[in-house]
């Protein structure tokens, strides 16, 4: 009996505690109301990933996806529905409207909308009645408006994150702020806080905030009043007040007062105008500081190498100076050197070497030099910086050998050393240890890469650009081991060898190959398949490939093939399929036939660049579908046939270049209005005629326009004034023009002081104008001398007729002027002996006439810059005298007045004596000697290719002047002084 009743109550005991786990089963099921509160909120959103497909009302609402209930109470608490951006195939998230129906939520101590799409939405201002709410995040929705007041009703908010959104303001000075006492996270980066005006006080009263990012918040600074440090942010940890351009120096004092146990500081691009203050060296548990990109100026005070905990110092893109081993680096103290693990002090122009001391720094793990002005050889100590994983020295004027110990630093992954004066021999002793190298950069210095035929290197490189290190004559074979490069240059490497067979699928991840500026030579295989790699951008440029032109992969965005020998037509475009392609560079090629009509294809073109080529026939049509195209050059070929009206589609273009062709018809009008950004405008040498179109009188961003060599008729129209970017300084539109040319400078070739050029670097700096060899005739328009930039004028050999323009003086940046073979008549204008720069000239084969003003200029040019006009023109460099110009007959006077007695005193005939002979001589000399000095002076502004003399030669040529001068003029005055000359 005893036995049964204990196993009764045992089962007894089984089926109550079953009873009790299935009360709690149901006890834990999302309540009715709130699962309606979320499928409403649900109803307001659009979810086309799908992001919400769990939401389904036959299921517990707290095992829909970004649901979490409270295990005792079955209360929703926790809405997590941040958007995955990196989700495959394609983002999830949701967009929408932000219901307030998650009021139904009251238990909610969690809400994350993150990362989704609202844009445009007002702030929820709900969510300040969800008073259990201790994490917040809204960051990066788009939400707008203002924030409201209500949010100082969360009390018990620990962590608030408001970022990205930068269409909210906050308009109420933060008062909502001071009520969450319980806040340790606060970021409100790219929030307008522009018209918060005391906003550290407000942050001051949150005693336990740890993290706050007011990143981007176009923040001022203001003077708070006193804060007792009883409400100070004394636990504040981290602090970020980047990206505020309207700080000033004036933040440092509640900085340093406000915040006593700051670990991470950061005030890059703040605006910031001053010496870095001394007090950092006071900031004891600081790790991380950093203040790039201000305008920080002087040293580096002594009292940051105090640092013992310091870890990160970053100091990049400031005017700081000096010489590192100015108690700067050389007395590092020892807590210091082996703390701090990433250095960076690029972009300032700090001078003088790289001292050994360098080796104190045991722990560095990153260093950062570049874009500075240090000099002298790499110190041997940089070998000792075994934990170094980065060493960016690049853009500096280093010089000497790379030290050997560089082999020794086994855990570098990345060296630069470009852009310096290194040279010497790199061999595998350079290299012995470095088995993690990824990134290496030794370009554009004068390094020999010498190493055994058989060398195979310790390391797997992503990255090497090795431009004009010499690497040749034979093809290295050594770049047959590195199978993960995705970038590969090396250019200007003295090879003169074939491409090995096994290079064009070596590495199948390559997207970046330049091998330009060699002596290749041999075909190109196929390179369409798969298996030689994707491509991305290849320049073969400036090598001696020949033969055809093969396929390339579908991938390939950048392809410039320009002199090299190829030849052919060039089919592989619409057989390719390299629609990809963004840039193709063809030019100075022997390549042939008629251009493919399969243009429509390639809307991703922007530069197109064929010229000096032999192609024939019409231009294709189809290339008006080239929509974003904007560099386009055909120029040197033998294309026929009207100018394509479908190229008035290519709104983008800024440079045509058609000249040295035998294209015929009018000149487009529609040039003028269809294409506004046009800034190089070439149809020299082709059959155009009919008259110059007003409409391109419209083009106000021109700087080049050449129209020579054609058939062109009729007068040059008065509104040539309107071309306005001719008589401005250059601005930020000429960083906006070359702003897309990463790989690609402009180039245009033109006649320039009587010569054919090509210009490049300077290109847009030669403001242009060339309408010569046409059929012109009428005035020349006294408003091209509102032009005032203009650097060169041409309007030679045409049938102008009338006065050169007195104001022709405007134009005191001209260089250039050429007004030869025409009928102008009358006078040359005193104002041109007015142009400083002018050192080209040429006015010959006209009907001018008078005298040649004087002055340093027009005197200095040759007489065939004057010849073949009216015999009345007159005066210096021509050698026909002026009419009334004063010569003395020294023989009539000296037989009228013979005698042996000669007196000394003046006659009547005007007797001149041997002193007044003398005088004069030396007045002559001394007048020329000036002539000369200015000549000499002046020489400075002759500018080739828009350089100059440096004003060193100036002030010496001037010294030189003035001493001689003075000299001569003594001399002068001594000698009147003898003869009783006054």
């Amino acid at each position: 009996m005893g036995g049964s009743h204990l196993q009764f109550l045992l089962l007894l005991g089984l089926l109550s505690y079953g009873f009790s786990l299935n009360l709690l089963d149901y006890d834990v099921r999302c309540k009715e109301e709130e699962s309606q509160a979320l499928l409403q909120f649900k109803q307001h959103l659009v979810d086309d990933s799908h992001m919400l497909s769990s939401w389904d009302s036959h299921e517990d609402c707290c095992k829909w996806n970004g649901i979490r209930c409270s295990n005792k109470t079955g209360r929703v608490v926790k809405v997590d529905l941040r958007a995955d951006l990196s989700a495959e195939p394609l983002p999830k998230y949701v967009a929408g409207e932000i219901s307030s129906s998650l009021l139904g939520l009251q238990y909610l101590t969690y809400l994350d909308l993150s990362f989704n799409d609202f844009p445009g939405e007002p702030f929820p201002n709900f969510v300040g009645s969800l008073t259990k709410l201790r994490y917040l995040n809204l960051s990066r929705t788009y939400i707008a408006g203002t924030i409201p007041q209500q949010l100082g009703n969360l009390s018990g908010l620990i962590s608030l994150d408001l970022s990205g959104n930068m269409d909210l303001i906050e308009l109420h000075n933060l008062d909502w702020l001071i009520h969450l006492s319980s806040l340790r996270h606060l970021d409100m980066s790219f929030v307008n806080l522009s018209q918060v005006l005391n906003w550290q006080n407000k942050v001051s009263m949150l005693p336990t905030l740890t993290d706050l990012s007011l990143s981007s918040c176009s923040l001022s600074t203001t003077i708070p009043p006193f804060l007792s440090n009883a409400n100070s942010s004394s636990q504040l940890l981290f602090l970020d007040l980047s990206f505020n351009d309207y700080l000033n120096c004036s933040i440092f004092p509640w900085l340093f007062n406000s915040t006593t146990s700051l670990v991470g500081l950061d005030l890059s691009y703040s605006g910031l105008r001053c010496s870095i203050p001394d007090t950092f060296g006071c900031m004891d548990s600081l790790r991380s500081l950093d203040l790039d990109s201000n305008s920080f100026d002087g040293g580096i005070p002594k009292s940051i190498w105090n640092l013992c905990n310091l870890n990160s110092l970053s100091l990049t893109n400031n005017s700081l100076s000096g010489h590192l081993d100015n108690g700067f680096m050389i007395n590092v103290s020892g807590c210091m050197g082996s703390s701090l693990k990433v250095l960076q002090l690029d972009e300032n122009t700090f001078t003088g070497p790289l001292p050994e001391s360098i080796r104190n720094f045991s722990n560095l793990e990153i260093l950062n030099l570049q874009q500075n002005k240090f000099t002298g050889p790499l110190p041997k100590s940089i070998g000792n910086l075994y934990n170094l994983k980065a060493l960016r020295l690049q853009q500096n004027n280093f010089t000497g050998p790379l030290p050997e110990s560089i082999g020794n630093l086994s855990n570098l992954e990345v060296l630069n050393a470009a852009d310096n004066s290194l040279e010497g021999v790199i061999s595998e002793v350079h290299f012995s240890n470095l088995f993690k190298l990824r990134k290496l950069y030794l370009g554009s210095n004068s390094l020999n890469l010498s190493f055994n035929y058989d060398w195979v290197p310790p390391f797997q490189l992503d990255i090497m650009l090795l431009s004009s290190c010499t690497m040749g004559p034979t093809f290295p074979k050594w770049l047959r081991s590195q199978k993960n490069l995705s970038r590969l240059d090396i250019s200007h490497a003295q090879i003169s060898d074939s491409v090995p067979a096994w290079f064009w699928d070596f590495t199948p991840g390559l997207e970046s190959l330049c091998l330009s500026h060699n002596k290749l030579h041999g075909e190109l295989p196929d390179l369409s398949s798969s298996r030689q790699g994707i491509f991305g951008r290849i320049d073969l440029s400036s090598n001696i490939f020949e033969g055809s032109i093969p396929h390339f992969n579908s991938n390939v965005t950048f392809l410039d093939l320009s002199n090299n020998r190829f030849s052919g037509p060039i089919s592989f475009l619409c057989d390719s399929g390299v629609i990809s392609l963004t840039s193709l560079i063809l030019s100075n090629n022997t390549l042939s036939g008629e251009l493919p009509d399969c243009w429509m294809y390639f809307q991703e073109l922007a530069i197109l660049d064929l010229a000096n080529n032999n192609f024939y026939g019409k231009i294709p049509s189809s290339m008006g579908s080239l929509v974003s195209v904007q560099f386009l050059h055909l120029s040197n070929n033998r294309f026929v046939g009207n100018f394509p009206l479908s190229l008035q589609n290519c709104s983008q273009l800024k440079t045509i270049h058609v000249g040295e062709n035998n294209l015929s018809g009018k000149i487009p009008s529609w040039l003028g209005d269809s294409l506004p950004d046009l800034v190089i405008l070439i149809l020299r040498s082709n059959q155009f005629y009919g008259s110059f179109p007003l409409n391109l009188c419209h083009l106000s961003n021109i700087r080049l326009l050449d129209l020579s060599l054609n058939k062109i008729e009729g007068t040059i129209p008065e509104c040539i004034n309107n071309l306005t970017a001719m008589s401005q300084k250059e601005s930020s539109g000429l960083i906006d023009y070359y702003g897309f040319l990463t790989y690609f400078m402009d180039h245009a070739s033109f006649v320039w002081k009587g010569k054919e050029s090509v210009f490049q670097t300077s290109l847009l700096l030669a403001k242009i104008i060339d309408l010569s060899n046409n059929l012109l005739h009428g005035e020349v328009p006294e408003g091209i001398t509102s032009l005032m930039e203009l650097v060169a004028l041409n309007l030679s050999r045409n049938h102008l007729t009338g006065l050169i323009t007195p104001k022709i003086g405007l134009l005191q940046h001209l260089e250039s002027l050429d007004l030869s073979r025409n009928q102008l008549h009358g006078e040359i204008p005193a104002s041109l002996s007015d142009i400083s720069f002018l050192n080209y000239l040429d006015l010959s084969n006209n009907n001018l006439s008078g005298r040649i003003p004087t002055g340093t200029q027009l005197q200095s040019f040759n007489a065939s810059a004057f010849i073949g006009n009216r015999p009345e023109l007159c005066g210096p460099p021509l050698p026909n005298e002026c009419p009334g110009d004063f010569h003395p007959d020294y023989t009539n006077s000296t037989r009228a007045h013979k005698t042996d007695d000669i007196q000394t005193n003046d006659h009547e005939d005007g007797f001149i004596s041997q002193g007044f002979f003398v005088a004069t001589s030396l007045g002559f000399i001394v007048g020329f000697w000036g002539v000369c000095c200015t000549l000499l002076l002046n020489l400075k502004y002759i500018k080739i290719d828009a350089s100059r003399f440096q004003c060193s030669s100036d002030v010496k040529i001037y010294k030189l002047c003035m001493t001689v001068t003075l000299c001569m003029r003594m001399l002068q005055s001594w000698i009147k002084k003898l003869y009783g000359i006054h």
